[in-house]
């Protein structure tokens, strides 16, 4: 397992200086990660109805509110980063009338609390409109790629991070049921209909970060990139879903996915990770949602067997150079499938998991160093990449850990 964790630091020398533009000379810093550049990400569904009221226009009731500010403050954290949903069929139920107000609602306050937040998904086969089946296949995809014109367009700023659309692997095939989107993929092709949302999303955003999301990590993915990449669409980020509700896939599973897609020379996000604390879905199931169960409880055995895994991959994903993000599907138990999956029991109460993986980013990948100025004001760092905050003489400063080698901060 690789253990170099160099690629997550950088380097800097910082003369500090006070309001009248002298260094701060021979005095003693204060210095401090505040945010990792690295995302480390949950779901944030909840806080659509806490900031944005629920679907009918009702407010949550103020019981219910502090459950769920408890529960973000915790998820929060320990993450900064979070997906917030898209998904068509509930984001605009009937045509016309997207769910803007509410959803934006939620990014403003993961924004104010300076988590990064990304939407998913812009285009699915799975939770898709039914009014799109009302037209022909050519004005299906031209209703898609305005959709994804439009919302990318309007969460600028709030939203930069997308997955553009999911499991396109499956998407041809999939015969659950009918709908618009594997009608049009059916017709036009996989590497078309890509094409068209990834350029779709890319004008409306130039500076939006656009990933191609998948569950299937055979071979089948590897050639649908390679395809996407030879017709120049513009994808940014691969991303690799890792429902892990059979069974933990282990280190060597793990080291053989990052090998296959690093391939690619484009940074990798572990999308959607769950890894259960309760009893193991069995192996015969081979589409997860088949798996219906009332209840699904955790367990203080599989809490254990939950807290040495996640931390595990956590471990690998962190120390590979490609991983820019992982995001734990469930922030609490009992969301998708009813899994026991979360950071938190159903009461909010922390698992053995939230407390070994919080310790292990706040104490071991996380800088904090007390130092002194020299004569000229300036003290070097070595440090996780991202947010830190500076305090000197009474005064502070906020900067970036990234790529600059020098810097020059003014106490204020």
């Amino acid at each position: 397992m690789v253990k170099n964790l160099n690629h997550r630091k950088a380097n800097i020398s910082l003369r500090l200086v006070t309001d009248n533009g002298q260094p701060a000379a021979n005095q003693e810093v204060k210095i401090e990660q505040k945010k990792h550049k690295f995302l480390f990400g949950t779901g944030g569904f909840e806080a659509i109805d806490l900031a944005g009221g629920k679907p009918d226009g009702a407010a949550v009731d103020e019981t219910q509110a502090a459950f769920i500010r408890d529960k973000l403050d915790k998820l929060f954290a320990l993450n900064n980063y979070t997906t917030l949903p898209f998904y068509l069929g509930r984001y605009e139920p009937q045509e016309g009338k997207p769910d803007e107000k509410r959803l934006k609602a939620g990014a403003r306050w993961f924004a104010e609390r300076g988590i990064t937040v990304k939407g998913h998904p812009l285009c699915w086969h799975t939770v898709c409109a039914g009014w799109l089946m009302n037209y022909s296949n050519a004005d299906i995809l031209k209703k898609v790629i305005a959709r994804v014109e439009r919302d990318v367009s309007a969460f600028a700023g709030l939203i930069d991070i997308w997955d553009v659309i999911n499991e396109v692997v499956i998407m041809p095939v999939f015969d659950k049921y009918d709908n618009a989107i594997t009608r049009i993929c059916k017709e036009y092709g996989q590497v078309r209909i890509v094409k068209e949302v990834f350029e779709a999303a890319k004008r409306a955003n130039p500076d939006s970060v656009l990933l191609l999301n998948d569950f299937d990590t055979s071979i089948e993915y590897e050639i649908l990139i390679d395809k996407c990449l030879q017709a120049g669409i513009p994808i940014d980020v691969i991303g690799i879903q890792s429902h892990q509700h059979q069974g933990y896939w282990g280190a060597e599973k793990l080291l053989d996915v990052l090998m296959r897609f690093s391939r690619f020379g484009l940074p990798v996000h572990f999308t959607e990770n769950t890894i259960i604390s309760g009893e193991i879905m069995p192996a015969h199931i081979v589409d997860l949602n088949d798996w219906q169960v009332e209840t699904w409880p955790t367990t203080p055995e599989g809490e254990e067997r939950q807290k040495n895994e996640m931390l595990e991959m956590y471990e690998i994903l962190f120390a590979h150079p490609c991983v820019h993000a992982i995001t734990s599907w469930s922030g609490t138990d009992n969301l998708w499938l009813h899994a026991p999956a979360g950071f938190l029991r159903v009461d909010n109460s922390e698992k053995p998991v939230y407390k070994a993986l919080r310790a292990k980013i706040e104490n071991e990948w996380t800088t904090k160093e007390t130092n002194r100025t020299d004569a000229d004001g300036r003290v070097k760092l070595e440090g996780f990449k991202g947010t830190y905050d500076v305090s000197c003489m009474g005064k502070t400063a906020v900067f970036e850990l990234d790529k600059k080698n020098e810097l020059e901060l003014r106490l204020g």
